[in-house]
């Protein structure tokens, strides 16, 4: 009988992001500058709104809109990854990572882009979901996967997106 063929093997291939400044603006007020020392990360997050803390497993800190609650929502979490996995690139392309996300969630890709920032790669993905938008962001670094997260409902997205935008900008798993 014929040999079934070996699939091929995976081929890392570096992704180079495009080299993006960490967004400084606070939106004339909008948004705040929050830093979590004992985990060391940081992020400008909107200013009055909810916080929620650890939620071991689920979340490191949340943020909910006062008047939209549940429904606008800010939220970094983290899952550790082997020791090799040193960059998010290693998840595979951007465009292919997104896909696979969009699928599992039964959502509409919108956009994928690798950008760099402080020599730190991310992926950042737009998603339509069935009722609002989801902006997500990933990166690799002190051996665990970051996730920034940030959804509205479709009849906000308009007023939110570019808080969020900056926000998931200035968003870095370090405190330097």
């Amino acid at each position: 009988p014929p040999e079934t063929p070996e699939p091929p093997a995976r081929v890392y291939v570096k992704v180079v992001g495009e080299d993006t400044a960490v967004s400084k603006t606070k939106m004339g007020g909008l948004l705040e500058s929050y830093s979590d020392v004992g985990k060391g990360w940081r992020i400008n997050k909107p200013s009055g709104w909810n916080q929620f803390d650890t939620l071991p497993g689920v979340y490191e800190m949340k943020w909910e809109d006062l008047v939209a609650t549940n429904r606008e929502v800010l939220m970094v979490t983290t899952t550790p990854v082997k020791s090799t996995t040193t960059s998010v690139d290693m998840l595979g392309d951007v465009t292919e990572v997104g896909k696979k996300l969009a699928g599992k969630q039964k959502k509409e890709l919108v956009s994928a882009k690798a950008v760099d920032k402080e020599g730190i790669l991310f992926y950042m993905f737009e998603f339509k979901t069935e009722d609002g938008h989801q902006l997500f962001q990933l990166c690799v670094n002190k051996g665990k996967l970051w996730s920034v997260d940030a959804s509205a409902p479709e009849k906000r997205w308009g007023k939110v997106s570019e808080l969020y935008t900056n926000s998931l900008l200035s968003f870095m798993p370090t405190l330097k």
